[in-house]
């Protein structure tokens, strides 16, 4: 196995976002894994990400797993694409903040929304607290818009954006106008234009 190369299917493919968009793209070769063939259970997969879930990358002979966490790492890998501030910038904290806040709090509740789970006895308990918290963290979060850092498009963009238009399109995630707004902003970026393509083109064959 290449010391650099990546596993991703069609419908898990937020951290080639950052990648493309990173102009990285030939740093990581890509192969398409698919759910429904077991891809993700064969030895060569497992051997990457003993869990069997997709996306993974292994850079530089180092596997990375989570959607949160291979972005963040792509990001700070290929620095000139400037998705990520620098470890100096004041800024970085506001950046980690919503990385960590997709992968903790935006996943656990769309999924439990878009499954219909019930109500747990102590809420508190959860990890995210509750969709409607979620809900309007990420609506102060875009108020003052058009990204999560202002004007500045970052890779938190990436995650959070990829998992709001996943909520959309589940309708797990309210449509409320900021959230279609941002999430359009989004998908006019060439990069993004670029992933789906490649995506579509990944499905057909």
């Amino acid at each position: 196995m290449s010391e650099e190369s990546s596993f991703i299917t069609p419908y898990v493919a937020r951290p080639h976002g950052a990648l493309d968009a990173g102009r990285g793209r030939r740093a990581l070769s890509r192969r398409i894994g698919e759910f429904d063939k077991r891809e993700n259970k064969k030895p060569e997969f497992l051997a990457v990400n003993p869990m069997g879930k997709l996306p993974a990358i292994v850079h530089r002979g180092t596997v990375v797993t989570e959607c949160g966490a291979i972005i963040t790492y792509l990001a700070d890998a290929f620095p000139a694409a400037k998705l990520a501030p620098a470890v100096d910038d004041p800024v970085r904290g506001t950046y980690l903040r919503w990385m960590f806040f997709g992968q903790g709090c935006i996943d656990s509740a769309l999924i439990d929304r878009m499954l219909s789970r019930p109500p747990v006895e102590k809420p508190t308990a959860l990890g995210y607290g509750n969709y409607d918290d979620v809900v309007r963290a990420l609506e102060a979060a875009l108020s003052p818009g058009p990204y999560l850092l202002g004007n500045r498009f970052s890779a938190a963009d990436v995650y959070v954006g990829s998992q709001l238009g996943f909520g959309l399109m589940t309708k797990s995630l309210e449509p409320r106008p900021i959230f279609q707004n941002y999430v359009g902003l989004l998908s006019q970026r060439p990069a993004y234009k670029r992933l789906t393509e490649q995506a579509t083109d990944g499905r057909r064959n």
